[in-house]
Formats: structure tokens, C-alpha cells, sequence
């Protein structure tokens, strides 16, 4: 099974590792979920969770922002360290750690609210505008950033699910960068869209890494190649391996991740 290094004698340096994660358990009633993860997630990169379904990679993708934490049968122990800060630690509030660690779901779920407050909801909750001006100043940018601005400029006031299926995910995707976080989390953010749609996430996937850690799960493993640079391989609840996106896929070092690559398994 995949040993993420030791962080003291990894070759990547401290400041670079966003997540942290070692001997990480999730647990559904009596279910085990997920066994043992050891990774180091990067700061500025994204990476790829794939495997079959059912395999824990969504699962361990929930326990990043506490997700899990809303499932009543669910247990997780282990480390999660967000700049070397345990996320479980009992001192951290779970709502705010969710505003560091923003999360886009498969299905875009716009509220029932206008294009503007859909964005302007965490700002609001969070306290992080002391005006109007500068809610609308975050609106704004939050929309930039989603490469929704110019589409939605004159309709802010209209409701955010009048919106096509791509741009409703795109304005998800603002909505979590409006509470500036340092990580985004994206479970399978593609998968209910049409293939414009597909590559328009995909491009602002590119651009939202030079200022966030991006997490993606994905079962399009081309998806995966397209878009991250760190590929991590789950296997019935198990991290087979980890590393550089083009040697998992070119040349991986375990059999099972071969076998799934190449359509023997999944």
C-alpha cells in the first residue's frame, strides 16, 4: 500500500504542504470506509482523487472540511492538519473551518436567492464586508473568478437558478471563493454538464489553482490528466498511490492502479 513520506524528510518543503493527513480511519456505523491515508496535499495544485465508485474517494475528499461531520454513523480518527492545525481539534469551529475550506458539490445547488446574494451569503455570514461597497466589491471579484462576471453583470438581481447548468456551477464556484478560502474542494464538479460547460470548469479549474489548493474528484480519469498536477489512486478505501499526475498515468508503480487505468478494473 501507497506511505506518503514522512513531512521531515519529505523533499517538498513545509510551506508547501496545505493538508497533511496520516492514518486517517472514516467509519460508517460499522462500515470501515476508508483505511489508513497518509498524503501530503499541496498549496497552489491540484489534485486528482480517482478510483472506482465506492472506493472512499469522496468520502476522504468530506472529511477535509468536516462533512462528515453531519452524518450521524460517521467516525473519523486520524490527523487532518490544515497548516499544521488539526481541523478535529475540539477548539475548531466547523463553520469557519469551512470558510478556509470552500467545497463545490457534483450537482450545481444554487439557493433560491438572486445571482448577487447567492454570492454575497458567506461574506454576509462571516462578517467579511463592512459595507455595501465592499459586498459589492467581493461580488464582483468572486464572479471574475468564476469567468461569470460578464455574463451575470446585468442580471444580479435575478435568481441564480435561472442560470444554465454550467454557469449555476460556476456560480458555486464563486459562492466558495467568496469567503476567500485557501482550499477548494470539487466532488465531481463536471459530471451533470455538457462538455462546453465540462470545459469552461475545467479551464477555471487551471486558473483558481494559482491562488487556491484545489482537490477534485473525478471519474473521468482524461478529466483528471486535463486538469491536475498530483493524481491520488483510491482503492476499496485504501490510497494505492500518490504522485506526479503524468507518472500515475504513464507509468504507475502499483498493479491495481495499472489494472484501473487501463480498464481492468472500475
Amino acid at each position: 500500500m501507497y506511505d506518503a513520506p514522512n513531512i521531515a524528510e519529505s523533499t517538498v518543503s513545509n510551506n508547501q504542504i496545505k493538508i497533511a493527513a496520516r492514518k486517517v480511519q472514516v467509519f460508517y456505523g460499522d462500515t470501515h470506509a476508508i483505511k489508513d491515508v497518509d498524503v501530503d496535499i499541496l498549496d497552489r495544485t491540484v489534485t486528482a482523487f480517482i478510483g472506482p465508485s465506492g472506493c472512499g474517494k469522496s468520502t476522504f475528499l468530506r472529511c477535509i472540511n468536516r462533512m462528515n461531520d453531519t452524518i450521524e454513523s460517521c467516525r473519523v480518527e486520524g490527523d487532518i492538519l490544515l497548516d499544521g492545525e488539526d481541523i478535529y481539534d475540539r477548539k475548531v469551529d466547523p463553520v469557519q473551518l469551512r470558510a478556509k475550506v470552500g467545497m463545490v458539490f457534483q450537482k450545481p445547488n444554487p439557493f433560491p436567492k438572486s445571482i448577487y446574494d447567492n454570492v454575497a451569503y458567506g461574506p454576509r455570514i462571516h462578517g467579511l464586508a463592512r459595507s455595501k461597497a465592499e459586498l459589492d466589491e467581493i461580488v464582483e471579484k468572486s464572479l471574475r473568478r468564476a469567468a461569470l462576471w460578464d455574463e451575470a453583470k446585468d442580471r444580479l438581481s435575478q435568481p441564480g437558478t435561472g442560470l444554465s447548468g454550467g454557469q449555476q456551477q460556476r456560480l458555486c464556484i464563486a459562492r466558495a471563493v467568496a469567503t476567500a478560502p485557501e482550499v477548494l474542494l470539487m466532488d465531481e464538479p463536471a459530471s451533470a454538464l455538457d462538455p462546453i460547460a465540462t470545459a469552461q470548469v475545467e479551464e477555471l479549474i487551471d486558473e483558481l489553482r494559482q491562488d487556491y489548493s484545489v482537490v477534485i474528484v473525478t471519474h473521468s480519469m482524461q478529466q483528471a490528466a486535463r486538469v491536475s498536477q498530483k493524481t491520488a489512486f483510491f482503492h476499496l478505501g485504501n490510497l494505492v498511490e500518490y504522485g506526479d499526475t503524468g507518472q500515475i498515468f504513464t507509468n504507475p508503480k502499483d498493479p491495481r492502479t495499472e489494472s484501473y487505468i487501463t480498464g481492468r478494473i472500475g
